[in-house]
């Protein structure tokens, strides 16, 4: 396997797999959490919901249309969370070093260890403790174990070894690379770039002069090189998450459910690493690629999704141009502090 061995572990439409496992009545069935209403956005849907075509951030209105006989739920998010903590404990049992990613998936460090016997072990707890399934990827970095948990869902389980990587890589398309979103894909298929393979091939020095470090890193992940550690303890100075949409976004909705997304996440980083923070910033690129910033800070730090997801709905509505469509949203948490740290009492809008 290489210097390290890592496993990521991606539940399986989670929200909607929790509500199948409590309702029996369920399994089987098109379950879609969220857009109860037609001004309401979903926020994930079964298996069984997604052969109709729903997915994730579309708006109740149109879920409907694709799926009329869906069983459309309202989000639990204590529930959620919840299961998400006991996930978590099963990791423990394998690992000292975990990093969370969102609610539904994290990372862990298996280096010098029985790596298949501790992914399978994982998997196995999660069934048969909690009945719900996780697809897991198994490789010697974060960007390989990524891809290799996406491979085969639901319940999968896919090992990418060394002596496979590059020949793995080189049929792909350039949207599996990290970070490789709808306006890069176009910039690279400008240059002929369409699968990983093509970068592979193609002359680095012309990638870093037309892309700069970015062009580096396409190339480096493109042999699957990716250096980046397995972050169990550090938690950088701000912490956040961002999407540009495939078509420019002119829904609030659409928005606000990123936000509530993002809130959760960011929130069960936050508490898992025993961390509390005292600003929330919200980002904004508009469809003419003007990017706008507003924050906030708190008189007292937090790490609740609820008090996240409120403050950042609340700067979203007040504090940017709804009228122009969106290209990205972003939620960014920052002045990260310890519980025991002095505070500073403060509120202001920037």
């Amino acid at each position: 396997m290489g210097d390290r061995a890592i496993i990521h572990v991606d539940m399986d439409a989670f929200y909607a797999s929790v509500e199948q496992r409590d309702n029996p009545n369920l399994r089987g069935k098109p379950v879609i959490i969220g857009g109860t209403s037609d001004r309401g956005v979903v926020c994930t849907a079964s298996y069984e919901a997604r052969r109709y075509g729903i997915h994730s951030a579309m708006s109740g209105k149109v879920a409907k249309r694709l799926c009329p006989d869906g069983i459309y739920l309202p989000v639990n998010m204590k529930k959620y969370k919840e299961t998400s903590r006991e996930i978590h404990k099963i990791f423990e049992r394998y690992s000292s070093i975990i990093e969370p990613i969102s609610i539904d998936e994290a990372f862990l460090d298996v280096t010098g260890k029985d790596y298949l016997l501790a992914a399978k072990n994982i998997k196995r707890d999660i069934k048969d403790e909690l009945e719900l399934t996780a697809s897991v990827g198994i490789s010697i970095n974060k960007f390989l174990a990524k891809l290799a948990s996406d491979i085969e869902k639901p319940d999968g389980f896919t090992v990418i070894r060394e002596e496979e990587v590059i020949q793995f890589l080189r049929p792909l398309p350039v949207t599996k690379l990290w970070g490789v979103g709808p306006k890069m894909e176009k910039e690279l298929n400008k240059l002929g770039i369409y699968y990983i393979g093509d970068i592979q091939n193609y002359d680095v020095d012309v990638l870093i002069a037309l892309f700069g470090k970015r062009g580096k890193e396409l190339y480096e992940f493109s042999f699957g090189v990716d250096y980046r550690p397995v972050e169990d303890h550090v938690l950088n100075q701000s912490i956040g998450e961002e999407e540009t949409f495939r078509e420019d976004v002119d829904d609030v909705d659409v928005l606000i459910h990123k936000l509530k997304l993002y809130s959760v996440n960011l929130s069960n980083k936050l508490i898992t690493k025993g961390y509390l923070i005292k600003t929330i910033t919200v980002k904004i690129k508009y469809i003419d690629f003007s990017v706008e910033t507003r924050s906030m800070t708190l008189n007292i730090p937090t790490n609740d999704d609820a008090i996240i997801f409120t403050i950042s709905k609340q700067i979203l509505l007040s504090k940017f141009n709804m009228e122009k469509k969106v290209r990205l949203i972003g939620l960014t948490l920052s002045n990260l502090i310890y519980p025991e740290d002095p505070i500073q009492l403060s509120m202001k809008i920037e």
